[in-house]
């Protein structure tokens, strides 16, 4: 699927809004989670490892969330029920937010998205881009703690294309980087004043 069929997805859309958070704050950002060149080389690399795995990697991701009721109901009605239609368009935005992780360069254009995904998870767009009716936020709380999930569950298909110890590790250090970043980023939507 190409990325614009994805439904939903944005990247780049001169609709979205632009980023509150300067290109001088990413950069600080990515000091503070010591984000180096080596790490955007190992993310690239991370991203050619990952191309062909990304299905499995949501399909574990899928499998987590939907057994635990304070995850999915993030993606069910008010009253419990899950949502498949609003699960199966969000799955192929996951995927691609997967690819863009690895391989898009951390410009205007990917922190202005980075944007875009995080009110996406708050009262200001929940439920809007996919026209459901599901409970109005995602709480942050969930969005910080999905780092661990989304960092360890990578490890083992990183080492599926016989890579050496080192570099399977400096993959999945910088894709442990660069999904804190993107939370960070996301949760600044949460507390808008005073960021």
């Amino acid at each position: 699927m190409a990325v614009t069929e994805i439904p939903g997805y944005a990247y780049g859309a001169s609709a979205l809004g632009r980023s509150p958070v300067s290109l001088d704050d990413l950069g600080l950002l990515q000091q503070t989670v010591l984000f180096t060149e080596d790490d955007r080389r190992y993310l690239r690399m991370a991203g050619e490892v990952l191309a062909d795995q990304v299905e499995a990697l949501l399909d574990v991701w899928y499998g987590f969330v939907g057994s635990h009721p304070n995850l999915v109901r993030y993606f069910s009605t008010p009253g419990g029920d899950p949502i498949g239609r609003y699960l199966d368009r969000v799955r192929p935005r996951f995927e691609q937010w997967v690819r863009d992780l690895c391989q898009r360069d951390y410009d205007q254009a990917w922190l202005d998205y980075q944007h875009e995904i995080a009110v996406r998870h708050t009262r200001a767009k929940k439920n809007k881009t996919d026209e459901v009716d599901s409970v109005e936020q995602v709480s942050l709380r969930y969005l910080v703690a999905f780092i661990y999930p989304a960092t360890a569950t990578v490890r083992e298909l990183l080492a599926n294309k016989g890579h050496s110890p080192v570099e399977i590790e400096g993959m999945h250090q910088a894709w442990f980087k660069a999904v804190t970043m993107s939370v960070a980023l996301w949760s600044q939507a949460y507390a808008p004043e005073g960021w």
